[in-house]
């Protein structure tokens, strides 16, 4: 099985992840949405800027996250990713978002000035397609 090709199809079709954070020592864990960019090596994931996120990045940039499968148990999961405000615009990206996710919230023009876009970047991650075939491989 070529779990390469298969974190790339995940990650391409699937749409929330399971973010989860620590601050203070204390977990927090939320669904989001998000657009992985195969050339990047990023994941892409806007939020408010009051956002309690925002504030839990700034004190810790580490985090995990699983994607959430829409049938089935494949998932990518990443232990150690480092959060990080993007030096790409919401703008920018808002056009991939919407080609995953038509009616996101970056669809309506008075939201998108409110964003912020941040990234994940993370140098592996667990490919699961069921739990006899997984494989952590290296990103």
């Amino acid at each position: 099985m070529d779990y390469r090709k298969e974190f790339e199809r995940m990650m391409q079709t699937q749409t929330a992840m399971a973010l989860a954070t620590a601050a203070d020592g204390a977990p927090n864990v939320r669904i989001v949405n998000f657009y992985y960019d195969a050339e990047t090596k990023a994941l892409y994931f806007s939020t408010f800027s009051d956002n309690q996120k925002v504030a839990e990045f700034e004190k810790n940039p580490h985090a995990a996250f699983t994607t959430i499968p829409e049938s089935g148990e494949e998932h990518v999961r990443v232990r150690n990713g480092i959060v990080r405000k993007s030096s790409v615009s919401v703008e920018a990206i808002k056009d991939q978002f919407l080609l995953k996710l038509p009616e996101y919230i970056m669809s309506i023009p008075d939201v998108l000035p409110a964003l912020i876009l941040f990234e994940i970047t993370f140098d592996q991650a667990d490919v699961v397609i069921d739990f006899e075939h997984m494989e952590t491989i290296a990103v």
